[in-house]
């Protein structure tokens, strides 16, 4: 490509660069290495900014692997740093969280069944709550796959159609609901009074966060991806919705490339290389305007802090296998000595025959 020093810089500098950002979301499809990328994104940024926390909402909980090591719901110190910490959380709640007291139970988990999503979006809201009053510089969140990360971005719509649902119900109802209290022998406040005076205070942290999060200064979203027509179909979709919702979003991360080199004989490697140069032009062609990072296929998976620290290298600077792989100078250095050997023999053979 001719025009590349148009194109913006193919690492994730320009997240750490920019200081205003809180929080940084980073999501794609199933299995491209997302877990890996947000646990070194929040590594780069540890090293920059005064506090950092990683979240995963994703179900399966790799972040526990990446780190080797163990978290929870509560933010936890990763081993090895002072700055960086780590928590998982559940995006499904129970609906005990939800109900009032007994009694209560089966009418609200029946209101809660009547607004689809309305679970994970107040599982969500609370864990913001939690989030907002601690102190991080900036939160990375390690999202569910994509169709998770798109309803997670839809949950504050979710909770103002539920509220207004709700407070429709209550209007209407609002006597019945009082007098049901008193027939199971419960106070106000504990009735659906408490409910919707939590609900009402979840609604007012997602809508602060939701403004947060259409503020280009403070969010931006990175999608993970790898060099495939699916990753690259769903990175498109992904970016569609996004504009939509009216998030930033500038990254894109293309994993595990082959990158060529002369000593790849196998013929389904070559052709693999052919495929992926053939979705890399689309992606570049696509995302003109973005900054796309390219990391090398490796021969073992990343997991444990040194690993991570290890990689965290080819995020901030482009991947070049001859030039930044060790491996591959030695390489050269042992083609140049054997070429020198047969030099010098061809050339004692050549005096031998003129002789």
């Amino acid at each position: 490509m001719g025009s590349d020093d148009m194109l913006p810089e193919g690492t994730v500098k320009n997240i750490l660069e920019q200081d205003s950002l809180k929080w940084v979301f980073v999501g794609g499809k199933g299995g491209v290495g997302k877990t890996t990328c947000s646990s070194i994104l929040a590594i780069c940024l540890a090293s920059v900014r005064s506090s950092v926390l990683i979240i995963s909402t994703d179900p399966a909980h790799n972040l526990s692997d990446a780190f080797q090591q163990r978290f929870t719901k509560s933010p936890t110190l990763v081993q090895g740093f002072s700055n960086l910490f780590a928590m998982e959380v559940d995006p499904t709640v129970e609906t005990d969280d939800l109900a009032g007291p007994e009694g209560m139970d089966s009418l609200f988990s029946d209101l809660a069944n009547a607004i689809p999503g309305i679970d994970e979006a107040m599982s969500f809201a609370e864990m913001l709550k939690l989030v907002q009053t601690m102190d991080y510089a900036t939160i990375v969140f390690d999202t569910a796959p994509t169709g998770h990360t798109l309803r997670l971005l839809q949950f504050p719509a979710t909770l103002e159609k539920g509220l207004s649902k709700l407070m429709s119900l209550k209007s209407r109802f609002g006597g019945l609901m009082n007098q049901m209290s008193r027939m199971f022998g419960m106070e106000d406040e504990l009735g659906e009074d408490a409910l919707l005076g939590r609900l009402e205070g979840l609604k007012d942290v997602i809508e602060q966060v939701n403004r947060q999060f259409k503020d280009p200064d403070l969010t931006t979203f990175v999608c993970v991806c790898i060099p495939e027509f699916l990753s690259l179909y769903e990175t498109e979709r992904l970016v569609q919705e996004l504009a939509k919702f009216e998030i930033d979003t500038h990254n894109i991360i293309i994993n595990q490339v082959l990158y060529d080199d002369e000593d790849v004989e196998s013929k389904l490697l070559r052709a693999r290389m052919r495929m992926q140069q053939k979705y890399l032009d689309q992606f570049y062609m696509l995302y003109d305007d973005f900054n796309i990072t390219k990391l090398p296929l490796l021969p073992e998976e990343v997991t444990g802090v040194e690993a991570l620290k290890a990689f965290s290298d080819k995020f901030l600077t482009p991947y070049h296998p001859t030039t930044t792989n060790r491996s591959n100078v030695e390489d050269l250095e042992r083609k140049v000595h054997t070429l020198r050997l047969q030099l010098k023999t061809a050339e004692e053979e050549l005096e031998r025959i003129k002789s």
